[in-house]
């Protein structure tokens, strides 16, 4: 597929490495891990939104628009990443934060992506859990244009079919790096949540014949409605770029056992997994996404849920700049 073909800006630091975790696959005793580091994409500290990015704002640089908004939780890393770019570009950036924890934590309040974002010189609204966010932004949007500005909306996550072209992009990569390094890769895990990663990833591995299982670890909605949401988006995403390969609704696979009590809420496999990675590794992971994905690995890990001698990669989808904004559960320690 040529993705040439659509607006795209360049300020992501790609391709992203692929390396092994050995000390963790030795640890772990089973499959041979490695790891994609989307959290080195470069952008406000790197992560996957970064992907999206540079063919959301190309969009909007195409519409002449001067003011973005968008949103997500408090920790958002989504909004974190726009607000870098936004600043960079010379966009007014509107940032739209729902409070899906309902904590009163100052730390998760005010520390961690908050904090960039304000150092970004974002425009923060806050709004409590289960504010309909989408009709927020779309009032906020009115608003603004009465005020003379031209707004561009980009949804949570990055998560439209524009969006979801980064990863298209990254299983091409992927792939291509696989093929260089002689690596015969069986399994992607990472995780999934307002879908884009997932639906470009699909549509991208389908397109090219990959034959890799991926496998998408949910961090808020369950199984059925995860697949489901997933499914459409990489739908659409194969119409816009013209895939001819068919994709069938059996190669969309969430699991949404790792969720715990909802959206941004702390496990005990979260925290074992971002501690082990960080200890054995080197690499921090964050709390909600790629924290509960790798808790999610591993234990299908030691569950036997893969053979020993299978390769997996790990989508390291960034966020340890939220890490902060959770700060009591980690490295507590008496002095």
């Amino acid at each position: 597929m040529h993705l040439a073909r659509f607006p795209r800006l360049r300020f992501a630091h790609l391709p992203t490495p692929l390396e092994p975790m050995e000390n963790l696959s030795r640890l772990l005793d089973g499959p041979n891990i490695w790891v994609k580091r989307d959290d080195c994409t470069g952008l406000a500290g790197g992560g996957n939104k970064t992907r999206k990015l540079e063919f959301l704002m190309a969009d909007a640089e195409q519409q002449g628009a001067d003011t973005i908004i968008t949103q997500g939780a408090v920790q958002s890393n989504h909004a974190r990443q726009t607000a870098a770019i936004a600043a960079k570009l010379g966009y007014e950036c509107y940032l739209l934060l729902e409070n899906r924890t309902g904590s009163d934590d100052p730390d998760f309040l005010a520390n961690g992506n908050v904090l960039l974002d304000d150092i970004y010189n974002a425009r923060l609204s806050d709004f409590p859990a289960g504010t309909d966010m989408n009709q927020e932004m779309l009032s906020l949007a009115e608003e603004l244009r009465v005020a003379g500005k031209k707004p561009y909306i980009i949804p949570g996550g990055g998560s439209n079919r524009i969006g979801a072209l980064g990863y298209v992009n990254a299983a091409y990569e992927l792939v291509g790096q696989c093929n260089d390094q002689g690596l015969k890769v069986d399994h992607i895990v990472h995780a999934t949540g307002s879908t884009g990663t997932q639906a470009g990833l699909v549509t991208g591995l389908t397109a090219i014949h990959s034959g890799i299982d991926l496998m998408g670890i949910s961090v808020r909605a369950l199984k059925e409605a995860q697949e489901e949401n997933v499914y459409r988006l990489a739908c659409e995403t194969a119409e816009l770029i013209g895939s001819s390969a068919a994709l069938n609704r059996s190669d969309v696979v969430a699991n949404s056992d790792y969720v715990g009590e909802g959206y941004g809420m702390p496990t005990d496999g979260m925290i074992e997994a971002v501690e082990m990675t960080a200890r054995h590794e080197s690499i921090l992971l964050d709390p909600v996404y790629s924290g509960k994905a790798m808790a999610g690995l591993i234990d299908l890990v030691r569950q036997g849920f893969y053979r020993r001698e299978e390769n997996i990669v790990f989508i390291h989808t960034g966020g340890a700049q939220a890490l902060s904004g959770y700060r009591s559960l980690f490295g507590q320690r008496v002095v």
